[in-house]
C-alpha cells in the first residue's frame, strides 16, 4: 500500500503527544510507524538527496521510539523539556526554554585575567559603550566572541560580566534546550533564540559548551546537526554590526578544537579569547575570595598556599578551600570545641587533591591558540 505524508504527518503527531504525556507504549507504537512511513516515501524519492532527509528523519524517530522503553522502564519523564505552549508556527514558546537575566556579576568581581579583560574590552565592550566613535572609525558593533580555555577556570562568569560591562540582557541556552529531539524544532528553537535577542537594543546570548552545538561536521553523524549548524552560521551573518540595535554572541567551551570550522572564520566568531589558569595574583584573591567570609587562623599563609596552587584552577581552589573548611566544622559536629581553619587542614586537602587540568590538555590550548586547530 501507497503511503503518503499526510498518514505520516498524523502519525508522528499521535506519536509525539503521547511522548509529551507519558504514554510511552502508545507513543512508540506510533512512532515506529511514522518512522516506516518515512522509508517507504524515502523509496520513492525522486532525488538522492531528498532519499537521504526522509532517511534521517526516519532515523530521528526510531531513536525516540528507543527513549519510550527507557522511560517507560525507569518511569522517569523525558529527557528534554516538553512544552505545553506553541507559537503560530506550532514551535515552542521561546520564554519557556530561554533565560533572560541582567547579571550582577562584573569584571571587578573576577580575579585576575586582566590581559583577558582588556582584550574583550578594545573587541567587544569599547565599540558597545561608545557607538558614535565606532562609527566614526568604522567600528562593526557586536557579533561573536569565543571563550575557550580549560574546565571551572571563569569562562561563565566572564560571559556574565561581558553583559554587565554594557548593560545588556543576558540570554542563556545549553546545547540540550535547543537540539530538541521533535523533527525539525531545533532549526526552529535557533532562529527564536535569534529572534528574541535581536528585539533588545543591545542583548548577549551565552551558549556553554558551544561544541555540542557546532561540532566538526565530518565528524558528527549527527543528522541534526547537519542541518543546525548551518542555521547558526546564517543567523551570524544576519548581524547588523553597523545599526542601531547590537548583539554580540559569546560562545565557552572546553574543547575547541572540536568546534566547526566555518563558525571559526572571521565574520563569525571575530575574537577568540584563551581563559588560561589563574596567575598568582588571581590565585591569591581567590584565596581571599574564598576564605574571606570563614573564620581563619593566624597561621594560614596566603603567600605560600598561592605558590603551591600553580596550575589548579579556580574552581580547584574553590573546592580545596571547602574541604579543608569541612574539617573544623565537623569536628564541632561531633562534640569538640569549634575552631579557625588552619594551614593544616588547607595543606592537608592540597597534597591529596590533584589539579584537575592535565599538562597534556594545556599543551592542547597552546596549540589551538596557535593554529586554531
Amino acid at each position: 500500500m501507497t503511503v503518503s505524508f499526510a498518514t505520516f504527518e498524523r502519525l508522528k503527531s499521535k506519536g509525539v503527544a503521547s511522548y509529551k504525556k507519558g504514554d510511552y507504549l502508545a507513543a512508540k507504537t506510533y512512532l515506529v510507524e511514522a518512522a516506516e512511513c518515512m522509508v517507504e516515501l524515502a523509496e520513492s524519492a525522486k532525488t538522492p538527496e531528498a532519499r537521504r532527509q526522509h532517511e534521517e528523519i526516519a532515523s530521528e524517530l526510531i531513536d525516540l521510539a528507543k527513549d519510550c522503553d527507557q522511560l517507560k522502564k525507569s518511569g522517569k519523564r523525558p529527557r528534554v523539556r516538553v512544552h505545553e505552549k506553541a507559537d503560530e508556527n506550532g514551535g515552542a514558546d521561546v520564554s519557556d526554554w530561554i533565560v533572560r537575566d541582567k547579571p550582577d556579576i562584573g569584571f571587578d568581581d573576577i580575579a585576575g585575567l586582566d590581559d583577558v579583560k582588556e582584550e574583550i574590552r578594545l573587541k567587544m565592550i569599547y565599540p558597545f559603550t561608545h557607538p558614535e566613535l565606532a562609527r566614526r572609525y568604522g567600528i562593526n558593533v557586536g557579533g561573536g566572541i569565543l571563550l575557550y580555555g580549560p574546565p571551572g577556570t571563569g569562562k561563565t562568569m566572564m560571559a556574565k560580566a561581558i553583559a554587565k560591562e554594557i548593560d545588556a540582557p543576558f540570554f542563556v541556552i545549553s546545547p540540550a534546550q535547543v537540539m530538541s529531539k521533535w523533527v525539525g524544532e531545533a532549526e526552529q528553537n535557533i532562529r527564536k533564540l535569534f529572534e528574541a535577542a535581536k528585539a533588545e537594543p543591545q542583548a548577549v546570548i551565552f551558549i556553554d559548551e558551544i561544541e555540542a552545538l557546532v561540532p566538526r561536521r565530518k565528524s558528527d553523524s549527527s543528522t541534526v546537526m547537519a542541518r543546525v549548524v548551518p542555521q547558526i552560521l546564517q543567523e551570524l551573518e544576519g548581524f547588523d554590526r553597523k545599526g542601531n540595535r547590537a548583539l554580540l554572541l559569546v560562545g565557552a567551551t572546553n574543547k575547541p578544537w572540536m568546534l566547526d570550522e566555518a563558525i571559526l572564520r572571521p565574520g563569525r566568531f571575530d575574537a577568540r579569547v584563551h581563559i588560561e589558569l589563574p596567575d598568582a595574583p588571581a590565585r591569591f584573591k581567590l584565596l581571599e575570595i574564598h576564605l574571606g567570609d570563614r573564620p581563619v587562623a593566624d597561621d594560614v599563609d596566603f603567600g605560600a598556599l598561592c605558590d603551591r596552587l600553580e596550575g589548579y584552577s579556580g574552581a580547584d581552589i574553590r573546592n580545596i578551600v571547602q574541604q579543608a573548611a569541612a574539617i573544623p566544622f565537623m569536628e564541632g559536629v561531633a562534640g569538640r570545641e569549634p575552631r579557625q581553619i588552619s594551614m593544616k587542614d588547607l595543606t592537608s586537602v592540597l597534597e591529596a587533591t590533584r589539579p584537575s587540568v592535565r599538562t597534556a590538555d594545556l599543551a592542547r590550548y597552546e596549540k589551538f591558540e596557535e593554529t586554531g586547530k
